[in-house]
């Protein structure tokens, strides 16, 4: 199933291999350029830990590491 970048924002993710505990995921922002180019970038907010990672949205798209929804 494909992946709108515009649906992307406060989307839920579970990650398929957790590090520090953390599984559930929340794209807690969508990083848009500021030359008006595509988005590339989403921030991912660890639902146990709070902490933030910038990621390519285009990795959501690797089933074989993340799953959409909460698992």
């Amino acid at each position: 199933m494909p992946i709108s970048p515009k649906k992307l924002l406060l989307s839920k993710w579970t990650a398929l291999i957790p590090v520090n505990r953390e599984k559930h995921f929340l794209v807690s922002k969508v990083i848009l350029p500021e030359d008006g180019s595509p988005i590339t970038h989403v921030d991912l907010q660890a639902v146990h830990s709070q902490r933030i990672q910038t990621i390519a949205w285009r990795e959501l798209e690797d089933t074989t590491v993340w799953v959409v929804g909460w698992k």
